[in-house]
């Protein structure tokens, strides 16, 4: 069995990042062969040192590295990111639904985390994501309409593009997205981007659930205006110029703690 020193064990975990954004605890003892222990004093050096950040379940890229990123993480990777922060969003999201409402929840972990906490509410739920989906069948007693369409796995979504348009409409659209800034919602995925397109024109308002981190991001394609947002949550990390931008769009903005760790 090799024994790597200290530089060489951070070689590798930084190299673990080389092509994907995030690495699990357990990928890194699988690579490195030595005790949960020593990763973790590991992890915690190169973090301290800006080298790689520390997330819930493993690493990720350091938020300078992170921000230069314009394709979307799959689902199962994304989901360990920023937990604490998603969940505190998700619960300001919740206070937003009446029960009787009808509503629309789309894909991505915060919606998730949200759609978990409606699972035993009053509610008619509309979605296209799976994970959303799911979450709501296996614990739910919310009315589910799920919309149907070919499984695309990466997003996670059902959809046929030229499929008739659903008949539904709601209340309210909840909806998060890769990236956000002047040109609005930004997603680098053409489906996701014509999907969301079309499930905020079914609905009277679009309330967009991203934490502060997603300011920072630019994809390449602009789905919804900033003027069509009636609500965003965001968390306190918010910066001035970014709360501004949104304030000049008649845009309510919902803050809430950023500084939680997961």
């Amino acid at each position: 069995m090799t024994v790597y020193s200290e530089a060489e064990r951070h070689r590798i975990i930084r190299d673990a990042l080389k092509h994907r954004p995030f690495a699990t605890v357990r990928d890194l003892l699988d690579l490195l062969a030595v005790s949960p222990a020593t990763v973790r004093r590991d992890i915690a050096k190169l973090h301290e040192d800006g080298k790689i950040r520390k997330v819930f379940g493993g690493i990720a890229l350091p938020e300078h590295a992170e921000s230069e990123r314009v394709h979307a993480r799959p689902f199962e990777e994304n989901r360990v990111l920023n937990v604490a922060v998603k969940q505190a969003i998700a619960i300001e999201a919740e206070k937003l639904c009446r029960d009787g409402d009808t509503i629309i929840v789309n894909g991505g972990t915060t919606c998730y985390i949200f759609a978990r906490l409606l699972a035993t509410r009053a509610l008619t739920v509309f979605t296209n994501s799976m994970p959303v989906a799911a979450t709501l069948w296996e614990s739910g007693v919310c009315h589910l309409v799920v919309g149907g369409g070919e499984l695309h796995r990466e997003p996670g979504v059902l959809f046929t593009p030229n499929a008739p348009e659903n008949e539904f409409y709601a209340s309210k659209f909840f909806v998060s997205a890769q990236g956000i800034g002047p040109e609005g919602l930004m997603e680098s995925h053409p489906l996701m981007s014509r999907l969301i397109d079309d499930l905020a024109r079914r609905a009277d308002e679009v309330v967009v659930l991203v934490d502060a981190s997603k300011f920072a991001i630019r994809a390449r394609h602009s789905v919804i205006p900033l003027s069509r947002i009636s609500t965003l949550i965001t968390d306190s990390n918010l910066t001035d110029i970014d709360a501004k931008m949104l304030a000049d769009e008649g845009v309510d903005v919902i803050i809430v703690d950023g500084n939680t760790s997961a």
